[in-house]
């Protein structure tokens, strides 16, 4: 097999420590790309740019927010579109924490915005569609680690973050 390119990318799963919900939003259906599904905050990193950076300039863009780095929940792998290696994305999904959930401002990217707990979330995301079930599993991993991760450790990532160089 030849070495490849690939699309990075992040996954921002916007937590309210408050409401103890997650926002999900809603692709405009004017996207190229999986347009109409529920998502968190998603996006391409760009030239030059870390995870890390591309993370918060990410959430900036779709919300108009600065969050906190909480922690790493996973990485990702699939193709956005057909499995063509134009197509191949790999990307850091994160845990990031809002303080104030009524601060969003939703860009034209989403066309709706909704704060649910994770149960609320399993319900709405009834569909078997691929997104749905990434999603489903990015909740779930975050209610998962949530649970396993003291506070020390979310301290680490807000003070730290997770560039090692």
């Amino acid at each position: 097999m030849s070495i490849g390119r690939f699309i990075g990318g992040i996954g921002a799963l916007v937590w309210s420590p408050r409401l103890d919900k997650y926002l999900l939003l809603r692709r405009s259906d004017d996207k190229d790309f999986a347009s109409g599904i529920w998502e968190c905050v998603t996006g391409r990193v760009d030239q030059g740019e870390g995870f890390e950076d591309a993370l918060f300039r990410e959430v900036q863009e779709e919300l108009g927010v600065e969050v906190e780095l909480e922690m790493i929940l996973g990485t990702t792998h699939f193709y956005r579109g057909a499995a063509l290696p134009e197509n191949e994305l790999i990307g850091v999904v994160c845990l990031v924490s809002l303080e104030d959930p009524d601060s969003i401002q939703v860009s034209s990217e989403h066309s709706q915005a909704r704060w649910l707990s994770a149960k609320e979330a399993y319900e709405l995301l009834e569909s078997d569609h691929l997104s749905a079930r990434w999603i489903k599993g990015v909740i779930l991993r975050a209610e998962a680690l949530k649970e396993l991760a003291n506070p020390a450790l979310r301290a680490y990532f807000r003070q730290n973050g997770m560039e090692l160089g």
